[in-house]
C-alpha cells in the first residue's frame, strides 16, 4: 500500500514563481492571438454593456408608462429586449468560438515547449525523474491550465459588468454606492484568504496525478514481469493505494474551491442587507426615492454577483497558475550536459581520444577515474570486464547522454563538447543491448535511422544480411508489424532489425553494448554478418559478450574499476594469463568450438570409462600459467 503522503513532495527542479512572473510567461503565448484577443475583448465590452443597459431601459420604459407614457413603447420596449437578447447570444458564440481556439492554440504551443524541453534533457535526468510524472506536466497540468484560462473570459465579461454596474449606482444615489464600495474590499480579503490554501491543495492534487501516471505507466510497462511472477494483485493494490490518495486530495481540493462561493456569497448577502436597511430608512426619511431605492436594490444583486465571482476566480485562478509553475519548471530545467561551441561536423574519421577523464553519476558512485583510452580511425575495441567495471558509461560518454566531471574527449582532435549534438549524433550508430522497437512495421523501424531512406535502400541493405534470409522468417517481410517494443518478434529478430537500421545509416562511429540473450547459431552468424558490414566503414566501440565478437575486434579492452589494466588482441592477452584470461575462462570458454567439441567427446568416452581428458584439463591444456 503506498504511503499517504508519497508522490506529493515537490521535485528537485521544481521552483517558485512570482505572480507577475507567471503572468508574463503567459501573456508571451497569447501574443501571436492578438486579433483574436482584441475580437474578443470587444465583443466582451459590448454583452457587459447590453447587460448593465437593459435594466435600466426597462425601468425607465416602465416609469414612463407609469405616468400615462404610451402603450406604443410595449412592442418597442419588447422589440429591444429581443434584439439586445439576440445580439448577445451572437457575442457570446463569436466569443467562446474564438476563446476555444486561441486556448487550444496556446496549450498546444505549451505542450510542445514542455516536450521539447524533456526531449533536450540528458539521461541523468531521466534516471532521477519519473517519466510518469513528467507526462503529467505535459498533458495534464497544460490541460488544467486551459481550464482556467477559459474561466478567465468569464471573470473578465463579468469585470467589465461591475464597472459599468459601478457608474450606473453612482448615477442612482452616490452615498449608497460609496458604502458598497466600502464593502467590497472585505469581499476581496476574504477571496484572498482562499488563494494560498486553493493554490497549495492544486499542487497536490497535481502531484498526486502524475503519481497516478507513474503508477499506470510502470504497470503497463512492467506486466510480463507481474504476470511471470504472479503479481497481478500486488500492482493492482499499488495502484488502488496511489489512486485513493489521489482521490482524498482532489476531494479535499474540491472542498477547497467549492466552499469559496458559499462564503463570498454570505458576505454579499451581509452587504446587501446593510443596503436595504440604510437605503430604506433614507427612503422613509425622503432622502431618496422609494423608485431610485428600489432600483438601487435590484442593481446591487447584479454588481454583486460579478463582485464575488471575481474575487472566487483569483482563488481559482491560482490553479491554473499552480498548473503552469509546473510547466514552465520543466521548460526551465538546465541539461547536464552542456556545449561550448556549435561546430558542424562532417564525415568524421571516427578518432577518439579520451585525455584523463573522469566521470561519476553521483557523489558516491565514482566509475572512471583519470582515464586514458586512444580508439584509431576504423579501429574496432571491444570493452570486457566484470559488471560496475565502467564498460557502459565510457559509450555514453561518447554519445554525449552524460557529462564528465575532469579531463577531455575528443573526436578527430575537436573538443566533443563543442560539437552540435544533433549533427554528431547523425553520424553515430548506436545499438543498446536490448534494442527497443518502436510500433509498425520493420521497415518503418529500419527507416527511423535516415528518413531518407527509400523502400529499395531499405530491401537492398536487409538483403545483404545472410542474403536475406532472416526476412523470410517475418510474416509479411519488412511490412510485419513488430509490436509494442518489438513484443511480437524474437530477441535475435529485434538485433538484426537494430542493426540493419544502423546500417542504413552509414554511421562513422558504431557502438554497440552487445545483448547477452542467446540466440541459435543461424541468427548469430547473420548478427556477425551485419557487424562485419557496419564495422568495415566505421569506428567500433563494442560491448562484447560473445567470442565471436572479442576476437574480431582489433584490440580487446580490459576493465576494473574505471581503469584499463590489459589491452591486445585476444591471442596476445590469453598468453598473459592474467585477468582477461580469468574473464575468458569464466564467460567466453564455453563458447568456444574446440571446448565445445571436447565437452562432447568427454560424455561419450565418460560412458564407456575411458581415462580421457576433462573439459578444465583441457583449458589449463590449451592456456597454461
Amino acid at each position: 500500500m503506498a504511503a499517504v503522503m508519497r508522490g506529493l513532495e515537490a521535485e528537485a527542479y521544481d521552483r517558485q514563481y512570482s505572480d507577475k512572473q507567471l503572468v508574463q510567461r503567459i501573456l508571451h503565448y497569447f501574443r501571436p492571438h492578438k486579433r483574436k484577443v482584441i475580437i474578443i475583448s470587444v465583443c466582451v465590452f459590448l454583452m457587459a454593456l447590453a447587460g448593465a443597459a437593459l435594466p435600466l431601459i426597462v425601468s425607465n420604459a416602465v416609469g414612463v408608462m407609469a405616468d400615462g407614457g404610451s402603450e406604443r413603447l410595449i412592442p418597442l420596449l419588447i422589440g429591444v429586449v429581443f434584439f439586445t437578447g439576440v445580439g448577445n447570444w451572437a457575442l457570446n458564440w463569436i466569443r467562446r468560438q474564438l476563446t476555444s481556439e486561441m486556448i487550444a492554440d496556446v496549450i498546444l504551443a505549451m505542450r510542445q515547449d514542455a516536450f521539447a524541453a524533456a526531449a533536450r534533457q540528458d539521461l541523468s535526468f531521466y534516471d532521477e525523474y519519473s517519466s510518469g510524472r513528467i507526462v503529467s506536466r505535459i498533458t495534464s497540468d497544460t490541460q488544467e491550465f486551459g481550464e482556467v484560462i477559459v474561466l478567465s473570459t468569464d471573470v473578465i465579461n463579468q469585470l467589465a459588468v461591475a464597472l459599468i454596474l459601478i457608474v450606473t449606482l453612482f448615477a442612482i444615489e452616490w452615498r449608497l454606492t460609496l458604502l458598497v464600495l466600502a464593502m467590497a474590499p472585505f469581499v476581496a480579503i476574504a477571496a484572498l484568504g482562499f488563494r494560498n490554501l486553493a493554490r497549495r491543495v492544486t499542487q497536490q492534487g497535481s502531484r498526486a496525478l502524475g503519481e497516478v501516471n507513474k503508477s499506470i505507466q510502470e504497470a503497463v510497462t512492467g506486466i510480463r514481469v507481474a504476470k511471470n511472477f504472479r503479481q497481478e494483485q500486488a500492482i493492482y493494490d499499488e495502484f488502488l493505494g496511489v489512486n485513493r490518495q489521489a482521490y482524498s486530495i482532489n476531494v479535499r481540493r474540491g472542498f477547497v474551491i467549492a466552499n469559496i462561493f458559499p462564503t463570498l456569497n454570505i458576505l454579499a448577502g451581509i452587504g446587501t442587507a446593510v443596503l436595504i436597511y440604510f437605503g430604506g430608512r433614507s427612503a422613509v426619511a425622503g432622502a431618496i426615492t422609494v423608485a431610485a431605492w428600489y432600483l438601487f436594490v435590484a442593481t446591487i444583486d447584479r454588481f454583486w454577483f460579478p463582485v464575488t465571482n471575481l474575487s472566487a476566480f483569483w482563488s481559482q485562478f491560482q490553479a491554473g497558475l499552480s498548473a503552469s509553475e509546473r510547466v514552465f519548471a520543466l521548460m526551465d530545467v538546465e541539461t547536464a550536459v552542456t556545449q561550448s561551441n556549435n561546430i558542424q561536423p562532417q564525415n568524421l574519421r571516427g578518432e577518439i581520444v579520451f585525455d584523463h577523464v573522469s566521470f561519476r553519476y553521483s557523489e558516491q558512485e565514482q566509475v572512471l577515474d583519470d582515464f586514458s583510452l586512444h580508439i584509431a580511425p576504423g579501429e574496432s575495441i571491444a570493452l570486457v570486464g566484470h559488471t560496475g567495471a565502467g564498460k557502459s558509461s565510457i559509450i555514453k560518454l561518447i554519445a554525449r547522454y552524460y557529462e564528465f566531471q575532469a579531463g577531455k574527449i575528443q573526436v578527430d582532435g575537436h573538443d566533443l563538447r563543442g560539437f552540435d549534438l544533433t549533427t554528431f549524433r547523425q553520424q553515430i550508430g548506436i545499438v543498446s543491448q536490448v534494442p527497443f522497437l518502436f510500433a509498425g512495421t520493420v521497415a518503418e523501424n529500419i527507416r527511423y535511422g535516415r528518413p531518407t531512406a527509400t523502400n529499395a535502400e531499405i530491401e537492398e541493405m536487409a538483403q545483404r544480411i545472410g542474403e536475406g534470409e532472416w526476412l523470410e522468417t517475418l510474416p509479411n517481410g519488412l511490412d510485419s508489424e513488430v509490436g509494442e517494443r518489438g513484443s511480437r518478434l524474437s530477441m535475435g529478430q529485434r538485433q538484426l532489425v537494430a542493426l540493419t537500421r544502423v546500417l542504413v545509416q552509414s554511421p562513422r562511429i558504431f557502438i554497440l553494448d552487445e545483448a547477452t540473450a542467446s540466440v541459435d547459431p543461424f541468427t548469430e552468424s547473420q548478427i556477425q554478418q551485419a557487424l562485419n558490414l557496419i564495422m568495415a566503414n566505421s569506428t567500433a566501440i563494442i560491448i562484447a559478450h560473445r567470442l565471436s565478437t572479442v576476437r574480431a575486434a582489433d584490440r580487446i579492452i580490459v576493465l576494473q574499476k574505471g581503469r584499463i589494466i590489459e589491452q591486445g588482441d585476444h591471442d596476445a592477452l590469453m598468453q598473459q594469463s592474467g585477468h582477461y584470461a580469468e574473464l575468458y575462462d569464466t564467460y567466453f570458454r564455453h563458447q568456444s568450438p574446440k571446448y565445445n567439441e571436447t565437452v562432447s567427446t568427454w560424455r561419450q568416452e565418460a560412458t564407456s570409462n575411458v581415462k580421457t581428458t576433462s573439459p578444465s584439463e583441457f583449458n589449463r591444456a590449451q592456456h597454461p600459467k
